[in-house]
């Protein structure tokens, strides 16, 4: 390398704010030296060459040499970082909550007066493929960063994207739970922006021509249901990820890194139309949603990971009026809860600017969690912002009658479906019927223990008082259908009693032992024999004779330890029915 390109890279990491060891210090020397030699390469290359094509035949636009002002100058800039001294920061880092006159305007009064609340969500869902949208590289949470990257979901020049069937396979039968239109044909279009996190530029999304249309979603609120419908269910891939150097989050951080690794993840976007009239309704849309795309099996539902990521559209406007507010994008709500408060949070927000007449403009706002409030981020696009337009490497998808056939045979029942259903045939509180709709592995469990063991009261009652106190994670647990069903018949049939099988199933969580295992190994059938427990009996009353005397004297309570003690000496394996039966007998 001459001495015109020698890298002074130290200068480099002072610029860049970063901590590096030597030794990464030397590698990126030795990165950077290797990249200016391909510059040198490629700068060295004929030019004379014509281009071997144009992909547009079109008259040239051409215009006057005429200086023209922009009147927006001051627009354009409005949403450019604040400064400070030498620094740049982010505009929330500058606390903008809002305008001057938005903050000297006296809060509004309780409620949104006279205003209808309208509300539409944008819901992102990650597909649970094993590899990404466009490419082989493998899907997954706490990877290295940048370590399941390639070419293509890098963005390398060259790199053609190649759809996952699969992928397409979940997101029709997302639209057919959803009741949508399942388009034959539909398109992929790049929508274009600059990001960090966006190694192409753009984003291989679908606009014009979606994969689904149309379509609705029962939602049980209040007491009644109702259908909140859709606009459109899309595919797209996902954008990577920046990670903050110095803070948990982009407020003051001095720093950030790109971590590629979601990149090109497959995503489906489930937009619903203006119907959601509430922040606990827009809740109770999100716990729908979410249980649906869990039971299909397409979506884990974790938003705390991201993989179910929602925004929300705010307006208000005026009772009895049709036409739509100037609506405000929310971003940044990682929790069911967080949705509800960011929206209480803005309705009140709009309500108090409506009260005191201030201009209300449409912008995307970030939920901050800590301070329970929402910052101005910047001013709202409009889908020509993005310049969408086909994606010249992906011919549009046709989707032909057999493989939405298909797909409509590994639908499940859908959740409110089962918890109606639970309500009418197992006469399940309607909390109870809820916690199965909300948690579809639950239901999948009982559902196959009840095939074995056909008494759903006591079943659900186990369930929920003892199976859950030792794990929620019913996907992932050890305990089998099967081995639950055996264990429950044992506890009916008296070979093992109520006390006993909860000792066995806290064993079987620690030890991570199947429950009939536990009772096979350690010979755990309950006594039942009454001579062996009359003479447990005969030995605890000659043991404690001023408690039987208390016994004799009235003190019945008392009954209770002698149970107690009879079951230690028996470890546990007598039955509490007959030594009840032989304690009244022996201490009368």
């Amino acid at each position: 390398m001459s001495e015109k390109a020698h890298i002074n890279i130290d200068k480099l990491i002072e610029l860049g704010s970063f901590e590096v060891t030597a030794s990464e210090k030397e590698q990126f020397k030795a990165e950077l030296a290797e990249f200016l030699e391909y510059a040198r390469v490629i700068n060295g290359a004929p030019q004379h060459l014509p281009p071997a094509s144009h992909a547009v035949d079109k008259e040239q636009l051409l215009r006057e040499d005429v200086v023209k002002p922009r009147p927006d100058h001051a627009d354009l800039l409005a949403n450019a970082p604040a400064l400070q001294g030498t620094s740049y920061l982010v505009p929330p880092l500058a606390g903008s909550t809002g305008t001057a006159e938005e903050k000297s305007a006296p809060a509004s009064a309780a409620g949104t007066g006279a205003y209808e609340v309208v509300i539409g969500l944008e819901v992102h869902a990650q597909l649970n493929t094993l590899s990404k949208l466009f490419c082989s590289c493998p899907v997954g949470f706490g990877s290295e960063p940048n370590a399941s990257t390639c070419p293509v979901c890098t963005g390398q020049p060259g790199a053609l994207p190649v759809l996952n069937r699969e992928a397409v396979t979940m997101a029709i039968m997302a639209g057919l739970a959803m009741n949508c239109n399942i388009n034959r044909r539909s398109v992929f279009a790049r929508k274009n922006y600059f990001y960090p996190d966006l190694p192409k530029a753009y984003q291989i999304s679908q606009f014009e021509e979606p994969i689904c249309s149309g379509g609705s979603v029962a939602v049980e609120h209040g007491g009644t249901i109702k259908n909140i419908r859709l606009n459109r269910i899309h595919m797209e891939e996902d954008a990577g990820k920046l990670v903050h150097v110095g803070a948990p989050g982009i407020w003051g951080s001095k720093a950030s890194a790109v971590d590629y690794n979601r990149s090109s993840v497959p995503l489906v976007e489930i937009v619903t139309e203006p119907d959601i009239a509430s922040p606990a309704e827009a809740r109770e849309f999100m716990v729908m949603l979410r249980a649906i795309l869990v039971s299909l099996g397409i979506c884990d539902g974790n938003m705390e990971q991201g993989n179910l990521r929602c925004d929300a559209n705010v307006s208000l406007r005026e009772l009895g009026d049709t036409a739509l507010g100037v609506k405000v994008e929310i971003k940044n709500m990682n929790s069911l809860k967080a949705i509800e408060r960011a929206l209480d949070h803005e309705i009140a927000r709009l309500t108090m600017m409506k009260q005191n007449n201030l201009p209300i403009r449409q912008e995307t706002r970030l939920w901050d969690e800590s301070g329970q409030k929402t910052y101005s981020m910047r001013s709202k696009e409009e889908s020509h912002d993005y310049r969408y337009f086909p994606d010249p490497d992906l011919l549009p998808l046709i989707v032909d009658d057999g493989w939405i056939e298909s797909a409509r045979q590994k639908l499940p029942p859908m959740p409110l479906e089962r918890k109606i259903r639970y309500q009418r045939d197992f006469s399940f509180t309607e909390p109870e019927a809820r916690l199965f709709m909300i948690n579809p592995a639950y239901a999948d469990f009982f559902e196959k223990t009840l095939a074995r063991y056909d008494n759903p009261r006591t079943l659900a009652n186990w369930l929920f008082s003892e199976l859950l106190s030792h794990e929620d994670d019913f996907e992932n647990m050890h305990l089998s259908p099967e081995d639950f069903a055996a264990f429950l018949k044992k506890i009916d049939s008296g070979e093992i009693s109520g006390r006993l099988g909860k000792d066995i199933l806290r064993r079987a969580f620690a030890g991570k032992k199947g429950l009939v295992e536990i009772i096979e190994e350690e010979g755990l059938k309950q006594v039942t024999d009454r001579g062996a427990i009359e003479e447990a009996v005969d030995s605890v009353i000659r043991a404690n004779p001023e408690q039987a005397a208390e016994y004799r004297n009235g003190k019945t309570k008392v009954l209770g330890w002698f149970v107690g003690e009879v079951m230690k000496a028996t470890k546990g394996k007598a039955s509490p029915v007959v030594v009840n039966e032989v304690l009244r007998e022996k201490l009368k």
